[in-house]
């Protein structure tokens, strides 16, 4: 293990480093982080179905509709076909949302340290408290009534209208004046009867 070096070194959780970080009394698992199983799958499938952002973005595909039968069908294909490129807009207006409030950062940072603090306690034993154990959806739900206090300072509850509000207008706009692709116009063309 000693001789390794290499991008499989850095990946393989049975190294030297795992040493190193029992001096330090804990090990960081990054990966245990990040999000797995359902949500791990689901976002992946998100990525894989992205269409290219230049099609996404064109200004030449967009256009008034002539009629509000037009914008019905224009909101219904686009959203159905830009679905997940509209996720990622979602998530864009998010993270610009926590970088423009730094308390609700601060709020976040106290909510999600008190959840890690209670992933690596109960990795050692159960928390007692007044004489009972607490299960660790209760610890949870002890860490968001500790922090409940940062999200209302941090008006987190306009942030999160605000990201709806913001996301609406801009996927609806979007998903409006956007022209439908040219195999998707075909089908919408009906024959008289």
């Amino acid at each position: 293990m000693a001789g390794k070096t290499g991008p499989e070194h850095l990946f393989n959780p049975a190294t030297e480093m795992e040493a190193a970080g029992s001096v330090l009394g804990t090990k960081i698992n990054l990966p245990a982080l990040l999000p797995q199983g359902p949500a791990k799958e689901w976002l992946d499938q998100r990525r894989a179905t992205i269409r290219p952002w230049a099609n996404f973005l064109d200004q030449r595909r967009f256009g008034k509709p002539r009629n509000f039968g037009e914008l019905c069908k224009r909101l219904a294909r686009n959203v159905e076909y830009f679905q997940s490129n509209y996720v990622f807009v979602f998530l864009g207006l998010i993270v610009y949302c926590l970088i423009t409030s730094p308390l609700l950062l601060i709020a976040l940072a106290v909510f999600f340290g008190a959840c890690y603090i209670i992933y690596l306690k109960t990795q050692q034993s159960q928390l007692v408290l007044f004489g009972r154990e607490l299960s660790t959806a209760h610890q949870y739900g002890l860490a968001g009534g500790v922090s409940f206090p940062f999200f209302w300072l941090a008006g987190a509850g306009s942030a999160v209208f605000w990201v709806l509000g913001a996301t609406l207008v801009v996927i609806g706009s979007h998903a409006a004046f956007h022209e439908l692709e040219s195999n998707e116009a075909d089908e919408l063309q009906m024959e008289p009867v």
